[in-house]
Order: C-alpha cells, then sequence, then structure tokens
C-alpha cells in the first residue's frame, strides 16, 4: 500500500476514534447508503500491553485490518483486500497479528467459503507471512482438495510458537500441530489419533489432547474418544447420529479430577441441549449444571458448539455460563465479573453488555455493548477508577433509525413451537396492515439470525424503514431451538419445511398487522430456494412475489457438481441426502422439490440475484432458472449478477443498487 493511502485511511481512523458517541434522536428514514455503508470498524482486539488496539476498518469497499497506537493515537493499515473481509484477528504477543479471511455479509452468518487461510504480520507492517492459503488460491491451481490450518489455542511462554488445527496431514481429517508462526513450519501432535475424519479435538491445561469426535464414513454417526493422558490408550466415550440423536458434545475438561463438562440432549423431560457434568471412566452423566428451555446451550443438535461455558482463555477458569436465547444471556459464577456485569448494565440500560479484560489481571476492561435500535459502541471501562473512555462505534449514523426486533413463537400445523423474530415500521398503529415480506434465513440448517445480527435482522430494519412488515422466522431444521426442532427438518425439505414458512405467515395474518393481499418472500442461498419452492407449490396463492438470492434450484446439481464447493464433502453430502429424504439425488423426489423442474407453475413476479465468484451455490443454479422462467413466459423482473461478489454481498454500492432494484 502506498504512503498516500495509507495517510487518507489513517487520518479516518483517528477522526473515527476521537469522535465521541452521538445521541441525538432523529425520526429521518436512513439511505440506502447509509445503511450498506461499511462499519466505521469491527472486531476490535487490544494488544496484551494494552498499548495497541487492532481492528477490521473499511478500505477498499471491505473490512481490511489497521492497527493504532493507544497513547499517539497514531495509525496504520496493514491489509488491502478487494475480494475478502479479515476475520478472527488476534494477537499472538503484543507485536504480531494473525488474522483469516471471509466474507462478512453472508445469508448464513460470516463465512469463509472461498476464503480461509492463515496469515501473520508485525503490528507495523513488516513480516507478513502466508502460513495456510485461501480456498480461492487452491481452486486456481485445479486443486479440489482444500488443505489449512486455523489457530487452536496460544501456547503459554512464547509467542513464536502456537497450536493449530487443520488437514495437513489427512484431507478429511482434522489434527493438531505445533505450528511456529515465523517460519511456517509445523509439528503433528496428534500423530496417535483414534480414527479418521476427526474434529473437535480438546487439550487439557499441560496441552495433552485428550478428547476428539470422528465421524463415521459413510453413516451419520460420530464417535467421541477419550484418554487419561498422554501415551494412555484411546476408548470411546460416547457415539451418536447427527440426524436423530441424542448427542453428546464435549465441551472442556477438568484435569484435577479428569471429568467433562458436555453439552447433552439424552434426558427425556428436556428438550433443549444442557450443559452437564460427564465421568469418561464409568460413561455415565451427571448433574445437570446450566440450561435453558427453549435454546441450546453449550452445543446444538446438529453438534456444532453454540454459546455455553464461558472459560478464561488464560487460566482455563470456569467463569459462568451463557446462551444465545432470544436475547443473549450470562451468568457469571466468579463475584467480581458478576459485579462488573451489574454495574455495565445500570450504566447502560436496555443494551446487551458484555466485557473482556485485559491480559495480566489489568483493571481495564473492554466493553462492548449494543442493542436492536443501536449500533455497537466499544468503551474502556477501568474498574479500579469506575470510569469509562469511548473507543469507537460500528455505525453510529443509525442511532435513532432503527425498529424494534420483536420475538414471536408460532405453531406449525403439526404441533411444534417455533421461534423468530418481526418488525415493523417506526410508528407502527395497531389495526393497520401492512405490505409484509417474510424472511427466510439460508442454510437451512444454521441458526442465521440472533438478536441485533444476521440477515435477517438486516432485511428487517431495511424494509420496516420503507414501511413493510418483515417476519423473519425459524423453521424446522434450523439448530440451536431445541432437538424437536432440529430433528423434525430431516426428510421434510422442500415439504413440511415450507409448510412452516407459510405458518409463520398465518400467524402474522393472525396478529393483525399482515394485509394477505401484499405478501413476498425473500432471501438467499437456501433462502433463495424457498421463495421459488414457495411459488412452485403457491396453490392457496399466498405469495405474490419471490426475491431469490444465491438460490439453489437443482439439487441434484448442487450436490454432485464439482462447480461448487458441497460435492466435494463427502460428510456434507451424506448429511444432504438426509435432509432432503433419499440417498438416491437423481430420484422423482429430488425433481419434485427442485425448483428449476417447476417453472411453470410459478406464476407471480421473480427477481433474481447471484454473485458471479459463488462457489457455494455456483450461478449457473440461477442462470438456468431464469432461462427456465423466460421458456414458460414469466421471464424474472430482474436477474442482477453481482461481479466480485460471492455467497453473499460484501460491497456496499453492491447493496445499494441491488436493493434499490428489490424496493
Amino acid at each position: 500500500m502506498n504512503g498516500k493511502r495509507l495517510a487518507t485511511w489513517a487520518i479516518g481512523f483517528v477522526l473515527a476514534f476521537a469522535a465521541l458517541p452521538n445521541h441525538a434522536k432523529t425520526e429521518a428514514p436512513f439511505t440506502l447508503e447509509e445503511f450498506f455503508k461499511l462499519p466505521e470498524m469491527g472486531d476490535i482486539t487490544i494488544s496484551p500491553n494494552g498499548k495497541y488496539m487492532a481492528a477490521t476498518m473499511p478500505f477498499k469497499g471491505r473490512m481490511n485490518l489497521g492497527v493504532i497506537d493507544l497513547e499517539t493515537r497514531k495509525a496504520a493499515a496493514l491489509s488491502a483486500y478487494t475480494e475478502f473481509d479479515v476475520q478472527g484477528i488476534r494477537w499472538i504477543g503484543n507485536d504480531r497479528l494473525m488474522y483469516t479471511l471471509g466474507q462478512t455479509n453472508t445469508p448464513t452468518g460470516p463465512g469463509r467459503f472461498d476464503g480461509g487461510g492463515l496469515f501473520v504480520i508485525d503490528r507495523d507492517g513488516k513480516n507478513f507471512r502466508v502460513l495456510s492459503k485461501t480456498v480461492k488460491e487452491t481452486r486456481a491451481r485445479n486443486d479440489y482438495v482444500f488443505r489449512g490450518l486455523d489457530f487452536a489455542r496460544r501456547i503459554p511462554g512464547t509467542d513464536d510458537e502456537i497450536i493449530a488445527s487443520g488437514n495437513m496431514t489427512s484431507a478429511e481429517s482434522e489434527d493438531l500441530y505445533r505450528l511456529n508462526i515465523r517460519n511456517g513450519r509445523y509439528t503433528l501432535i496428534t500423530r496417535d489419533r483414534p480414527a479418521d475424519y476427526t474434529s473437535g479435538w480438546i487439550m487439557d491445561d499441560q496441552l495433552v489432547p485428550r478428547v476428539v469426535t470422528a465421524w463415521v464414513r459413510d453413516t451419520l454417526t460420530n464417535v467421541v474418544y477419550y484418554r487419561k493422558g498422554e501415551g494412555s490408550p484411546w476408548t470411546e466415550i460416547a457415539r451418536y447420529e447427527r440426524n436423530k440423536g441424542p448427542i453428546l458434545v464435549p465441551l472442556a475438561i477438568n484435569a484435577k479430577d479428569n471429568t467433562l463438562q458436555v453439552a447433552y440432549n439424552g434426558d427425556p423431560s428436556r428438550d433443549t441441549m444442557g450443559v452437564y457434568k460427564f465421568d469418561p471412566e464409568t460413561k455415565k452423566i451427571g448433574a445437570l449444571i446450566a440450561s435453558h428451555p427453549r435454546f441450546d446451550m453449550g452445543a446444538n443438535a446438529a453438534g456444532d458448539r453454540v454459546s455455553g461455558v464461558v472459560i478464561d482463555s488464560e487460566t482455563d477458569k470456569l467463569l459462568g455460563y451463557r446462551v444465545q436465547a432470544d436475547k443473549p444471556l450470562t451468568t457469571w459464577l466468579d463475584e467480581k465479573y458478576a459485579k462488573t456485569q451489574a454495574a455495565l448494565d445500570r450504566t447502560f440500560p436496555g443494551k446487551i453488555n458484555s466485557f473482556s479484560r485485559l491480559s495480566g489481571g489489568s483493571n481495564r476492561l473492554i466493553v462492548t455493548s449494543y442493542s436492536d435500535v443501536s449500533p455497537t459502541r466499544w468503551y474502556f471501562y477501568d474498574e479500579a477508577a469506575s470510569t469509562l473512555e469511548p473507543i469507537g462505534s460500528t455505525r453510529p449514523w443509525l442511532d435513532g433509525k432503527l425498529t424494534e426486533q420483536r420475538s414471536f413463537f408460532f405453531k406449525t400445523r403439526d404441533g411444534l413451537e417455533i421461534p423468530g423474530y418481526y418488525f415493523l415500521p417506526r410508528g407502527y398503529k395497531p389495526g393497520t396492515k401492512l405490505p409484509t415480506i417474510v424472511h427466510i434465513h439460508g442454510g437451512p440448517h444454521v441458526r442465521a439470525d440472533t438478536y441485533a445480527n444476521g440477515f435477517g435482522y438486516r432485511e428487517g430494519q431495511l424494509f420496516a424503514a420503507h414501511g413493510y412488515a418483515v417476519i423473519v422466522p425459524n423453521f424446522r431444521i434450523t439448530p440451536g431451538l431445541g432437538s424437536k426442532i432440529y430433528y423434525s427438518g430431516f426428510g421434510s425439505f422442500g415439504r413440511q419445511m415450507s409448510d412452516d414458512h407459510e405458518d409463520a405467515l398465518k400467524w402474522g395474518i393472525e396478529q393483525g398487522f399482515v394485509d394477505p393481499d401484499r405478501v413476498c418472500m425473500s432471501g438467499a442461498s437456501y433462502g433463495g430456494y424457498a421463495p421459488l419452492q414457495a411459488l412452485a407449490r403457491n396453490t392457496n396463492d399466498m405469495w405474490k412475489c419471490a426475491v431469490a438470492g444465491l438460490a439453489v434450484t437443482d439439487l441434484e446439481y448442487q450436490l454432485t457438481s464439482r462447480d461448487g464447493d458441497t460435492a466435494g464433502s463427502t460428510a456434507g453430502v451424506d448429511l444432504w441426502k438426509s435432509i432432503l429424504g433419499t440417498k438416491d439425488l437423481s430420484s422423482d423426489l429430488v425433481k419434485s422439490i427442485s425448483p428449476l423442474h417447476h417453472a411453470s407453475k410459478m406464476k407471480k413476479p421473480v427477481f433474481l440475484y447471484a454473485g458471479l465468484e459463488d462457489i457455494r451455490v455456483p450461478i449457473k443454479q440461477i442462470s438456468l432458472m431464469a432461462k427456465e422462467l423466460e421458456r414458460v413466459g414469466n421471464p424474472p423482473k430482474e436477474y442482477m449478477i453481482m461481479k466480485e461478489e460471492g455467497h453473499g454481498i460484501g460491497k456496499a454500492e453492491t447493496n445499494v443498487e441491488l436493493y434499490t432494484k428489490i424496493l
């Protein structure tokens, strides 16, 4: 990066950092340019000595990496990516930074897709090193077997080495390595792993790998292995089926008594995953430690880790428990943490307030505060002096312009009770019937929308500001919401899953704010599939239009073609077959739930958009759909192909153009 560009960017950073919070309230609606303007900063992290702050900042249309000296306020830009956003920033000591690359705005939450990789750089911009290449670089060499490394944990006492996880030894197995970040050399730690297709390693406080989970090929079975210590034999302590449960997911190990904390949903009196004590010697579940009646803790029923156990990364001390409910909730076991939380909640009422302590037992904390109507702000908090110093904000220009994100539950026609969110325009008068958009999240087997976060939150705010009601429902197979909702999704794709979208709309109609004659469905990825499938089965004329982005239209092609990245994962394809409800991807069932084969049934207006660089859902999917709609006499109202975009929309100008056309 040349000096002129650096100076310009740095000045903007200093001004943004120095600005005091603007609490002025205004009823004026935001413009699309304001709404999609990249954040002033994000992902802030402070060096262990408290002297430097790293953050992502807007540059060249992406969120790039920058560092500021907190004493001099001098800033430096360390990256200038135009295709990716910098993600996963962490300090390795006080002078070196590690990060990866991805796409911040995707239908399923921040993802890597053709990004990934692992990179290190000094805080002064020197000694940049590629430790692991991106997926895009790998595919450019016509290599469809991606091998890479990820940060796993620090090694106490050294800033030159870390523990990394990756598949450098076996393409489909995760191992642990001791990685030298100075020269890029790595040494395999898990040479004696108990099986292939491993993932989810847990080490004890002596950095000995003690627990791992392994997938059994050509099944949906996972096996959990444990050993007493280094050199001890591995033994199986649990196994589960990913599509039906019950499952047991290890979360943490107590090396003093060799017990585990696990997430488990095998208690017949409970539906959600709770955190339990587990004895790996007797293979017995112990006492329930923490749980929530509606939301999973520790892990979800898919086996993926979610908010649960809160552990100090430096000392391995258990601090408390957290759950991503309709709003995040935290219970602290540590009295000092609980006292700090109470003080912050009094200072910032109505906000979600979290904090992390600087290293070395410092009294200084980094405080994060936000809500559905207040973009994130960061502060330094000095516990000893009880003072707050503002650091910055993501989007201060949206203060006072956002609308409430309301939670709700709706019942499906077969008795499930599923949570979601809805948005109404500011100043909505009860009883008014509004044109309504039902936003469907991507995945489908992810929980993409949470409080004040996600693609659904973004479309909810955007469309509500333009006078629409917006319903953002979850649906069967969404993980994190209990076992019944998740497991009910298997074998329901394009059938009962689509019924859930209709039932969420019916809930809104019953509440009185939906005008049933003016309803559209919108979404991307699976959320782009869903509107097309809704029109194909629109026998009751519920849906008046479809906005379908990054849409899967031909399921056989999606799961067999190497044009995308799905077919290359044997485990992923096996899971998808279970979701579809068939092992034969060329079956009539698969064709019956693929919108590409049912264009003639779609009688309502369709808007299509696609990322030219998308490797999760290749653009061919959407191009063929556009041609079929044109062939049957219902050409898309718009088919927007977004250059330099992948499975999501990163550039502000692209978003502005897209939503100008959608609106």
